[in-house]
């Protein structure tokens, strides 16, 4: 199983979707809250070429984007074999 990390704040709809759809494929992410911003917001900043917006899903350290991303991968039937690698 791929390696899939999710940084989230909280009251998030968009984050509570994204991690709904990665459940549903069984799919436990690291979860990195950045509710009152930190370090791992600016992480988050560096590592989504200065995307702000949550929630940011990396797949195996590869920057998928945001809820609607991650949904589209999925309708397009490319997001199994990513979670599968």
């Amino acid at each position: 199983m791929a390696r899939v990390e999710i940084y989230t704040k909280a009251f998030c709809p968009y984050c509570s979707r994204a991690m709904r759809l990665l459940d549903g494929k069984g799919v436990t992410p690291e979860e990195y809250d950045i509710t009152l911003g930190g370090p791992k917001r600016a992480e988050m900043i560096e590592r989504a070429s200065g995307r702000t917006t949550v929630p940011q899903v990396f797949i195996d350290g590869r920057h998928i984007g945001g809820s609607d991303d991650l949904a589209a991968l999925d309708r397009a039937g490319k997001l199994d074999p990513l979670l599968e690698a």
